[in-house]
């Protein structure tokens, strides 16, 4: 049993996609395409906010907060999963595996909260339209964004220190291609209790009292866009809203998804556990560039500016 258990484990193991191993090049161009996408739309969006003065404002500064998540979050699983389908590295050392782990959680979470505050900003653009600009500074901006991050690292460090104090056992094999709490934590050879109430905790924290507040906010907008005595301006009001709706039900199902599989179907088929990993680390970053790139109109304009600079002036010229 001694020789069984380890404090620090020189390494981990990752896994891909179980049972089709010899088709990880064939699996590994989906992959591909889709991170492809995310580091492109996400890119995208960052520089047209940045070359367009008429974006900096609240509503696109929470865009870009939450264009920088994604990123984050692509570049943290995309060494280790490409390395694995590509170059069939398979292993990856105890620092590196738990470094990975707190960013993979702590973007993850960062993009929980950044679309809670962009629940703020729509709450405060459509039931106090007057004083949006009083309210929402640049000063307050960059509060929030520093709450933000100070957030997502005290709910990670302290589920990392609790886990890296544990014995790991036997062989060290992850279930994924990646370093996830939940997959770490059936590796420990020790009572895991505390780490279990720390992580109910996160949950009640952040993937439920978060999307709470995101529906209460929601509700209050709705009462006050139903209180407006144009039918059509709430329309347009509701409208503007619907691209960060898709935002939350992108990053909020999968969550909930993953939760629910490893905590009520542990004895699941493991491609289930994979798959469901998968779509909620890659749905987020690849969909929410997409989703703003079609249902914002700004961003569309900023794009075709940025891709045909001499025909967006030409056509600006005509227009005067």
């Amino acid at each position: 049993m001694a020789m069984n258990i380890t404090q620090d484990p020189l390494y981990f193991t990752l896994m891909g996609i179980p049972r089709c191993e010899g088709y990880h090049i064939w699996i590994s161009i989906p992959f591909c395409c889709l991170y492809f996408i995310s580091l492109i739309g996400n890119t995208t969006i960052l520089t047209v906010i940045r070359a367009e003065p008429s974006l900096h404002q609240p509503m696109y500064l929470f865009l870009s907060m939450l264009a920088l998540t994604d990123l984050g979050l692509t570049l943290t699983t995309l060494p280790t999963t490409m390395g694995l389908f590509w170059l069939n590295i398979h292993k990856i050392s105890f620092e590196a595996c738990f470094a990975q782990f707190f960013f993979l959680h702590g973007f993850s979470f960062m993009e929980s909260s950044v679309l809670l505050a962009m629940s703020f900003d729509h709450y405060v653009a459509i039931c106090h339209p007057l004083r949006y600009a009083s309210i929402l500074t640049n000063k307050v901006i960059g509060r929030i964004g520093l709450t933000i991050v100070c957030r997502c690292i005290l709910a990670v460090l302290p589920s990392l220190f609790l886990l890296k104090r544990l014995p790991f056992c036997g062989s060290h094999l992850l279930s994924h291609s990646y370093c996830l709490h939940q997959d770490l934590i059936h590796l420990v050879c020790a009572n895991t209790q505390v780490n279990s109430w720390y992580g109910f905790a996160l949950v009640l924290l952040i993937i439920v009292m978060d999307p709470l507040l995101i529906v209460l906010s929601y509700a209050m907008l709705l009462r006050s866009v139903l209180g407006v005595s144009s039918r059509a301006e709430g329309l347009r009001a509701l409208n503007n809203c619907l691209s960060h709706i898709l935002a939350v039900l992108v990053l909020y199902v999968p969550m909930v998804g993953i939760s629910m599989t490893h905590r009520f179907a542990k004895h699941s088929s493991p491609l289930i556990h994979v798959i469901m990993a998968n779509v909620y680390l890659l749905a987020p970053p690849v969909m929410n560039p997409i989703i703003y790139s079609v249902k914002t109109k700004q961003i569309r304009h900023g794009i075709g500016h940025l891709l045909c600079p001499n025909a967006s002036h030409s056509k600006n010229e005509f227009i005067k």
